[in-house]
C-alpha cells in the first residue's frame, strides 16, 4: 500500500511577506517622523479602501502602463462588480476628495496616507507584490510652492529618519501640460521611429500609444537610445516654463539638493508639469538585482529611488470630475527599511523594561495576573513570563532583557500581601508591602 505523502505547510504567496517586530521597529520610526512632519505642515490623515472599482485605475494610469498591462490584481464579485486591489494611492485620494465633498473645504486640501498596495510584479530587493507606502497629496492648488513643499516633506522625512544629506538627491523634470506636451510627443515619436528596430518588445508597442513611456524603460538597449532623445525642457510653453522655474527657486531657497534630469518621467499617464524622484546615491552600493533608473548622466553608481511623485492637474478630469490642480508624492517603505538596515540606521527604540514580575505557585500566578495591570496603570514598564513557573527560568528572562528590578511573588507573599523586590545589579533584595510597591519601585528607579 502506497505511503501517504506528508502534507506540506502552506506558505505566503510569492512576493508577499510577513513583517516581524524588527522591521516593524523600522516602520514605526519612518511613520513617526512622517506623521510629525506632515501634520506640522497642515496635512491630515485619510484611509481609503484596499479594494476600488478597477476603472478608477484603468483610465488614469494608462492602458499601456506596466501596472495596467501586467500588474493589477483584479476580481469580479458575485454581484458582477469589477474591482481591483489598489496598485497606487493617488487615484483613490482624488475619488475620495469628490465623493466626500472636500471641494467645500478650505483649499488646498492636504492629506497624507499609509498602507498596503498591490502589484503583480517580479519580486526584487525591497520590492514586493504587497508593499507599503506613505504618501502626501495637496489637492486644489496650482501654486509652484506646493510642488516644492511636497518635495521638501519627502526630503525631510528621509533626512530625519537618518539618511545623510550628501547621499540624497532630488532628480526633477517638467513634462509640460496638455498644451505643450503633444508637440514634444510628436518629435519624440519621430526620433524613436528611426530607432524602432533597437527598442525592446514593450517599447515597440508603447511607441504607438505613448512614446513618453519609453523614457521610463529600464531595458539596457532602451536606456542607451534614450541618451540622444529630444528633451521636454526645450518644448515647454511659457506657462510651464515659469512654473518649473519657480519650483526650482523654492528648492534653492530650501537648500534641497536637486539635479535636472531631462528624461525623467513617471510611470502613469496622469502626471503633468513637475515630476521628481528622490534617490539614494552612494559608493557603497552594489547592483544586486534591484536595478533602478540611473538617469542619462555619466555617473554609473547604482541609485535607489526612495520616493517619487509630481503634479497631476489632469487626473480629476480623466476620472470624469471637474478640473482639480493637485500634486503629491509616495515613499516605498520596504525599500527604505532595506536601506536603513544596510546603512545601519537604527529602528525605533522600544520602551525599556525596567522591572520584571516573577511568580512562584498558583496563588502568586493569580495575583500576578492583576498586579501587572496595576504596574501598567502606574506608568511602570514591566515584563513578565506568566506562563512559566520555574523561578530560575524567570530570573534568566529578567536578566536577559536587562530589567533593573525583579519583583518576586511566592505563595507566602501572595497570602500576606507582601512581595520581594530584588536589585538585579547588586543582588540585594527586600520585602515590601504590596500596597507600597508602586511607591517603592519609583523611588528605586530614580536612583538607577
Amino acid at each position: 500500500m502506497a505511503k501517504k505523502s506528508k502534507r506540506e505547510m502552506i506558505h505566503s504567496p510569492k512576493g508577499m511577506h510577513d513583517m516581524l517586530h524588527e522591521d516593524i521597529g523600522y516602520l514605526e520610526r519612518i511613520l513617526e517622523n512622517a506623521h510629525d512632519i506632515a501634520e506640522f505642515y497642515g496635512f491630515t490623515p485619510i484611509k481609503t479602501p484596499h479594494l476600488e472599482a478597477a476603472e478608477l485605475f484603468l483610465r488614469p494610469l494608462g492602458e499601456t502602463s506596466d501596472v495596467v498591462e501586467k500588474e493589477m490584481y483584479t476580481l469580479r464579485t458575485k454581484g458582477g462588480d469589477f474591482l481591483a486591489l489598489r496598485p497606487e494611492g493617488t487615484a483613490p485620494i482624488v475619488r475620495a476628495y469628490f465623493e466626500n465633498g472636500m471641494g467645500s473645504f478650505p483649499q488646498p486640501v492636504k492629506l497624507y496616507y499609509e498602507g498596503s498596495f498591490f502589484r503583480h510584479e517580479k519580486p526584487q530587493r525591497g520590492r514586493f507584490r504587497e508593499f507599503r507606502q506613505f504618501g502626501a497629496e495637496v489637492l486644489g492648488g496650482d501654486d509652484a510652492v506646493l510642488d516644492a513643499l511636497i518635495i521638501k516633506i519627502a526630503y525631510l522625512i528621509l533626512r530625519e529618519i537618518g539618511f545623510s544629506a550628501k547621499n540624497l538627491l532630488v532628480r526633477i523634470n517638467s513634462i509640460g501640460d496638455k498644451e505643450c506636451r503633444p508637440i514634444y510627443k510628436k518629435e519624440l515619436t519621430n526620433y524613436y521611429r528611426k530607432k524602432f528596430n533597437y527598442l525592446c518588445k514593450d517599447c515597440k508597442r508603447r511607441l504607438k500609444d505613448n512614446p513618453m513611456r519609453i523614457l521610463d524603460c529600464k531595458e539596457p538597449e532602451c536606456v542607451e537610445i534614450k541618451a540622444q532623445a529630444p528633451q521636454m525642457i526645450e518644448h515647454l510653453c511659457e506657462t510651464c516654463k515659469a512654473h518649473f522655474k519657480s519650483v526650482l527657486e523654492f528648492l534653492d531657497e530650501g537648500q534641497i539638493p536637486y539635479l535636472l534630469d531631462n528624461y525623467l518621467v513617471r510611470g502613469f499617464d496622469y502626471y503633468g508639469r513637475t515630476v521628481f524622484e528622490i534617490f539614494l546615491e552612494d559608493d557603497l552600493q552594489k547592483n544586486d538585482g534591484g536595478a533602478e533608473s540611473t538617469g542619462p548622466d555619466e555617473n554609473k553608481t547604482p541609485k535607489i529611488a526612495l520616493a517619487g511623485g509630481g503634479r497631476y492637474d489632469e487626473l480629476a478630469v480623466i476620472l470624469g470630475a471637474k478640473n482639480l490642480p493637485a500634486v503629491g508624492m509616495s515613499m516605498g517603505l520596504e525599500r527604505i527599511i532595506h536601506e536603513m538596515k544596510r546603512l545601519q540606521i537604527t529602528p525605533r527604540t522600544r520602551t525599556e523594561i525596567k522591572v520584571f514580575l516573577i511568580h512562584i505557585g498558583p496563588a502568586a500566578k493569580k495575583r500576578s495576573f492583576t498586579l501587572m495591570e496595576e504596574l501598567r496603570a502606574a506608568g511602570i514598564s514591566a515584563g513578565e513570563s506568566i506562563s512559566r513557573d520555574n523561578l530560575k527560568t524567570q530570573l534568566n528572562v529578567a536578566a536577559k532583557i536587562g530589567a533593573k528590578l525583579a519583583l518576586i511573588l511566592g505563595q507566602k507573599e501572595a497570602m500576606d500581601g507582601t512581595i520581594l523586590v530584588r536589585d538585579m545589579v547588586e543582588s540585594a533584595q527586600e520585602t515590601v508591602l504590596q500596597s507600597k510597591l508602586i511607591e517603592k519601585i519609583k523611588a528605586k528607579l530614580k536612583k538607577k
